[in-house]
């Protein structure tokens, strides 16, 4: 009834209201909370790519410090060592959801919080109200949403409005010390000269560049996770894709900014478990291996196919089930991402991921046109499959050994939006429970 309601109304409610009654629920979401953002050093990560698995590895690290940290993000929640997932279906819950969860993490002593700081929540002023000290910039990919009117000028218009804030709000006083304000970004984007700009006690970047504070070099790939270098010194992670490389120097770089020493983070970065949902292994019986992760739109779905092709065992065959948003997401990356797929796969297999309100149909039409137009073939090598448990379960009977059988789109999500109805899902589960029945 309340989503049929803001259907309705929102339409012909003035842009300009709606931002209003945005910006005022949270303001009294912080007020009732009493700013529990203030007694916390908050670090706030902005950008498209690579939040969520950044966060996890500064939560990690700073933990292996000593120090109890907070985290909210798109796929888990932590209270220092209690993890629950994030089942709001939104990176950045609503605002008094946000604070209550802060003040949660305030009450147990957090010293530290870890959040995303998304641009669809922050055109909500879901920010608002929260004193940020750290600033992770990772990158902005070409994700364009209703949201942001499909511009990615207006979504540089959000993040940036988050970083002119930074310089300006109070500096906090926690354990004795003045916390500084920093900005930390990924030099190896394009657009993190223009993140850079913005005023700071502290500025730091990290990337593939020679110019990087911290410098990436000799990355490697295994199926056991990967390792490379940063400033001469080695680590390692146990997680799947080069892409983490990335990740990672963003959370040393932040870490060591915030006092850190290089103990604490090779063994927060060691020691870091599973992330739900982001290159998730699911074990079981089964000959080949299966991977779950979120990737959803062509940057992510591009980094995946390059993981594969370098992780896949000789011979074997690389299976990924698919699909794409409705509910005002760019309709134009849908054919990107059957092309992109097309080219980095054996089979692929279309169905549902979330589609709104919109035609499931449609959606998985105009994803088989790029993948057609790569020389796939319909029923031989590309099949659709709405259902997507039908899906995961056509994915996993056409596997071989030593096959790799990627599950995408949603990751650890906790529900699927189809035709207005939110139904309870989690891809992980629905794999393992389709395992049981092929293998036992």
């Amino acid at each position: 009834m309340k989503k049929m309601l803001k259907k309705i109304v929102q339409p012909i409610i003035p842009k300009s209201f709606i931002n209003f009654l945005h910006y005022s629920e949270s303001l009294a979401a912080a007020q009732k909370y009493k700013h529990p953002g203030n007694k916390m050093i908050v670090i706030g990560l902005v950008g498209s790519k690579g939040k969520t698995t950044t966060a996890n590895m500064l939560w990690s690290i700073l933990s292996a410090g000593g120090s109890k940290v907070g985290l909210i993000g798109t796929a888990n929640i932590r209270y220092g060592q209690k993890e629950e997932l994030n089942r709001y279906h939104m990176t950045m819950p609503g605002a008094f959801v946000l604070q209550r969860l802060l003040a949660k993490m305030s009450a147990i002593n957090c010293q530290y919080v870890i959040m995303e700081v998304p641009s669809e929540g922050q055109t909500q002023y879901r920010h608002v109200g929260i004193n940020f000290d750290v600033l992770i910039f990772t990158n902005v990919t070409n994700e364009l949403m209703a949201a942001h009117d499909f511009s990615l000028e207006t979504l540089h218009k959000h993040n940036k409005r988050v970083f002119k804030r930074l310089a300006h709000s109070k500096r906090k006083t926690i354990g004795l010390q003045k916390t500084p304000k920093i900005i930390v970004a990924n030099i190896d984007s394009k657009d993190a000269p223009n993140y850079l700009l913005f005023q700071a006690d502290k500025k730091l970047t990290f990337g593939t560049k020679a110019s990087a504070d911290y410098i990436i070099k000799d990355v490697q790939d295994t199926q056991n996770g990967i390792s490379f270098d940063i400033n001469n010194t080695s680590y390692r992670v146990k997680m799947l894709g080069k892409i983490n490389a990335v990740n990672a120097a963003g959370a040393i770089a932040t870490a060591t900014a915030l006092g850190a020493n290089k103990k604490a983070i090779a063994l927060g970065l060691s020691k870091l478990p599973t992330i739900p949902g982001r290159m998730e292994v699911i074990e079981g019986k089964q000959p080949f291996t299966v991977i779950v992760d979120y990737a959803h739109e062509q940057a992510s779905m591009t980094a995946l196919m390059d993981s594969a092709r370098d992780m896949k065992p000789k011979g074997a065959k690389v299976i990924t089930l698919l699909g794409a948003e409705g509910g005002g997401r760019d309709k134009a990356k849908r054919p990107e991402m059957g092309a992109i797929c097309a080219k980095g796969s054996d089979i692929i297999i279309l169905s549902n991921v979330d589609p709104y309100d919109d035609d499931p149909m449609t959606i998985l039409a105009d994803i088989s046109e790029g993948a057609l137009s790569t020389g796939a073939e319909k029923n031989k090598n590309m099949f659709i499959v709405p259902d997507r448990r039908e899906g995961i379960r056509k994915a996993l009977e056409l596997a071989s050994k030593d096959d790799l059988v990627l599950i995408t789109g949603k990751g650890a999500e906790q529900s699927m939006e189809i035709g207005g109805q939110s139904i309870a899902w989690d891809d992980r589960k629905v794999v393992r429970e389709e395992l049981n029945k092929l293998v036992g």
